[in-house]
């Protein structure tokens, strides 16, 4: 607001500028047989301009408003890979953001042993497209929606996250994208639309004079609930409660409601 009020009065010095030098100097007038000055310099209209600029602008008010971001995978729905780990019978895609901090080091691995297992992009969605959210998320997310404002903050990719979303009533999600094969979908490399993205779109949020809610389940949302006003773990595992004790741990959907509302 200081940057655009100090432009609304270099505009009105400048308009006033063009009218001095049309009209150069003092004027008089006569009402009602007195003689009047009217010495209304270019400084003088332009200070009482701006003294009484929020009055003609009605320049509202900052209000800083809430607004939650959520995690996914965990939190409103299954983990995707543990569901294609145990449709394939592959232990080893098991491993989630829970157990790996590293996510390029994750994501390295889960593509060499899709690679290695034949699996494509099909197999993967197929998987998906069995799964349900969590017992009680859309209701949670549901109520929670009609209240504020609510990002899904993933790292999932956009060609896996559709039947979920369905499901969830299409909330907003923002996430990443994989790299695929034309023809054979082979999934061969992904791409993140941003580094440390769930991190990043809090700082952005706060800079709109946002204040954030964020709750997460892994390590790849710790940054998330750091950079947040306040953050919370929903159902972690205790290796990241032990990690990261200063975040409340809950575990029902009624609980992260009421923390959410006692913030909010």
């Amino acid at each position: 607001m200081i940057g655009c009020e100090h432009r609304q009065k270099r505009e009105i010095v400048a308009g006033w500028e063009v009218l001095r030098r049309h009209k150069p100097g003092p004027r008089t007038a006569k009402a009602g047989g007195l003689r009047r000055t009217a010495c209304c310099t270019p400084l003088r209209v332009a200070s009482w301009l701006f003294d009484i600029g929020p009055v003609i602008w009605n320049t509202p008010a900052r209000v800083k408003q809430s607004i939650v971001t959520l995690d996914m995978e965990g939190v409103l729905t299954p983990e995707i890979w543990i569901a294609v780990a145990e449709k394939t019978g592959i232990p080893e895609l098991r491993r989630t953001t829970r157990d790996e901090p590293d996510y390029d080091k994750l994501m390295r691995g889960r593509l060499e042993i899709l690679d290695r297992h034949g699996l494509r992009l099909k197999d993967i969605q197929e998987v998906i497209g069995s799964l349900a959210p969590l017992p009680g998320a859309r209701e949670f997310l549901d109520d929670l929606r009609s209240r504020m404002q609510v990002l899904i903050l993933s790292d999932t990719f956009e060609q896996f996250a559709s039947p979920l979303l369905r499901q969830l009533a299409w909330p907003t999600l923002l996430c990443h994208r994989l790299v695929v094969e034309n023809g054979n979908g082979r999934i061969i490399d992904y791409q993140l639309r941003i580094a440390d993205q769930k991190k990043q779109t809090v700082l952005a949020l706060q800079r709109l004079n946002y204040r954030v809610v964020a709750a997460g389940d892994s390590f790849n949302d710790t940054a998330m609930l750091c950079a947040a006003d306040k953050g919370i773990l929903f159902r972690a595992p205790a290796n990241v409660k032990a990690e990261f004790p200063q975040f409340p741990a809950v575990e029902t959907y009624a609980e992260l409601t009421r923390l959410i509302e006692a913030e909010g």
